[in-house]
């Protein structure tokens, strides 16, 4: 073992320990490992920055700005909304068709997000229905890793796998090359799963709608003359795609009904007392269907009259708390107009206790008027020109800006779904690499305009980007020291007249093992050059050993904090290290033994 070796094992124990620890963020101990290669002179500055021109991190970056597209255009919500029609399937049902639904989208979609979208579907069917979250969530976020292993693009774990086997000469995987075992491996977890789920906790009520923006706003619609609702009943209108809107009351020609029944038909004029989210607020403002609190005087300023169409593309949302003595108090948010908010026009109110079950409190039943009280919230919209003076009222605190609501259409929707369908048979049928593929459908996400620039660069997982560019580093500096080699032939030696079977087995054992504590691009970047060269001493082909570390390195199970999902799950509070440990482990250990079954088979 030479000096230069011994160096590099230093500072490879040392990122463990940092990863393990989470003593840093990620992407700053992906520079500590540039510049310590650096300083040690194992690698060259230009290979130290090698990583951010990578095939693996431009995929990586191209594929999440794709993700976002899809997230913000309404495409995963989408997908993800037929599990509210599931509600009245039995739990030892509903738990293994919401793990199949989830693992197969996470094989075409950024895990994170369709784990997060999950996560909000689940607590609203908790919510409403008294469905156990606590049975739902773990599965959901181990069927959504387990998805992402089924696909070239589905996890940056598979990309960088693959670039590193390219880079040292293997043939690239294909699109679809090792999905059959990914799928394999999905039914395994989810029937290991659903047998499990009697050792997940029972439900425990969690505050997940602080934490994913689900609080519900109040507000009042008109049913518009020529409207599509006209005719229609409630159920086909709020109880499917949009059921997170409750109509809470209905008021017709004078008579009013305190709780509308979901048969109800709709008439023109109708005026309707509504409970929802901000994005659903706003789709049914933009279509033109209800009309939302009706202010003619919208964006008027005292100075002058600004053309509404050049401001729609900047209006802002704001959330404004009514505080003692504020001259907003006992006043109706229908008669509250632009002179009273300084140019801002409100659209809903979100009341200081629970809306569930409005009573009295909510509306004035002599004007039928929501009224605003002292800790009430008021969501305006206000363009850029008249913020500062609505940041000088007295006696209201703006709590938050959401910058980040847009209104999702169908036509971008079926656009953005449309791109990623390009991109998946691009690659699937070796028309271009998933490195072209990935990019094309980026720059067509920006020139349709499915994406905004702007907030593109805010929603980017920078730290993933930053991790991927300073660990690649890393894996040239074990070829250029030559510890891959050396690690190589010291396994060899003890695996001296050992099968393939224990071979492939060790390799994934130790893997998974790694991956349970650090990164799985970390442990994918250390390992994966090994097995490379343990697959050439070995004169075998290289690529059932390939495998063994891409699988390996995604499943992280037995610990929470292997994964970004499992640690998601795990910060809820509803779930406790042991529920990882017991149920991952005995899924890793299954997992395990079939994945080296299966790919000794394929030497």
């Amino acid at each position: 073992m030479t000096l230069e070796i011994i160096i590099l094992f230093v500072i490879i124990i040392t990122v463990i320990f940092l990863f393990a620890l989470e003593v840093f963020p990620v992407d700053k101990i992906a520079f500590f490992i540039m510049v310590s290669l650096l300083l040690t002179n194992i690698i060259s500055p230009e290979e130290a920055i090698s990583g951010f021109s990578s095939p693996a991190t431009i995929t990586v970056l191209a594929l999440m700005i794709i993700a976002i597209g899809l997230e913000s255009n309404g495409v995963i919500d989408w997908l993800a909304n037929g599990l509210k029609k599931l509600r009245g399937l039995p739990l030892f049902l509903m738990v293994p068709v919401f793990m199949f639904i989830a693992g197969g989208i996470s094989a075409f979609i950024n895990t994170t997000a369709v784990v997060l979208v999950f996560v909000k579907i689940i607590d609203e069917l908790s919510d409403k229905y008294g469905i156990p979250s606590s049975k739902l969530l773990l599965p959901i976020s181990f069927a959504g890793i387990i998805g992402g292993s089924c696909t070239l693009m589905g996890t940056s774990t598979n990309l960088i796998v693959n670039a590193v086997a390219v880079k040292r000469g293997v043939e690239r995987f294909g699109f679809f090359e090792f999905t059959w075992l990914g799928v394999i491996f999905l039914i395994i977890t989810v029937v290991t799963v659903s047998i499990l789920i009697g050792l997940l906790p029972k439900q425990k009520k969690t505050d997940i709608s602080s934490e994913y923006d689900l609080d519900a706003y109040i507000t009042k619609g008109i049913v518009s003359k020529n409207s599509g609702l006209i005719g229609q009943n409630i159920e086909d209108v709020f109880g499917n795609e949009a059921e997170d809107i409750d109509v809470i009351r209905l008021k017709r020609k004078g008579s009013v009904n305190e709780h509308p029944g979901k048969y109800t038909t709709l008439q023109e004029g109708d005026q309707l007392l509504l409970r929802c989210s901000i994005s659903q607020l706003l789709k049914l403002k933009d279509s033109g269907d209800l009309t939302i609190i009706k202010n003619p005087d919208r964006f008027k300023t005292s100075s002058s009259v600004e053309k509404t169409e050049n401001l729609e593309d900047n209006i802002q949302l704001l959330e404004i708390l009514m505080l003692p003595n504020s001259p907003l108090i006992g006043k109706s948010i229908k008669t509250v107009g632009w002179y009273d908010l300084h140019g801002a026009s409100p659209l809903a109110i979100r009341k200081r206790r629970s809306l569930r079950n409005p009573g009295p409190r909510i509306l004035d039943r002599k004007s039928d008027d929501i009224e605003l009280r002292v800790g009430d919230r008021l969501l305006v919209e206000v363009s850029p020109n008249d913020l500062h003076e609505l940041q000088q009222m007295d006696d209201i605190a703006i709590l938050r800006q959401h910058d980040d609501i847009r209104i999702v259409t169908k036509s971008k929707r079926n656009l953005s779904l449309g791109i990623l369908l390009l991109v998946i048979g691009l690659s699937a049928f070796s028309i271009f690499p998933i490195l072209k593929s990935a990019l094309i459908g980026c720059f067509l996400m920006i020139f349709l305009k499915c994406i905004d620039l702007g907030k593109m660069y805010s929603q980017v997982n920078w730290q993933i980007i930053f991790l991927l560019a300073g660990m690649i580093p890393l894996g040239v500096a074990m070829s250029n020291s030559g510890a891959d080699q050396w690690i190589s032939d010291n396994l060899l030696r003890l695996f001296d007249n050992k099968s393939d079977f224990i071979v492939i087995g060790v390799l994934f054992l130790v893997t998974m093992f790694l991956s349970g504590f650090i990164s799985n691009n970390a442990t994918a970047i250390i390992i994966a050059p090994i097995a490379i060269t343990i697959a050439a001493s070995l004169n075998q082909d290289p690529k059932p050993f390939i495998l063994a570390v891409l699988f390996a390195s995604n499943f992280s199970f037995f610990t929470p904090v292997g994964y970004q999902t499992n640690t998601i799950i795990y910060g809820m509070g509803i779930y406790k290290f042991r529920h990882f440990f017991l149920i991952g482990g005995i899924l890793s250990v299954i997992l395990w033994i079939t994945a080296t079954i299966l790919l000794t088979g394929q030497l």
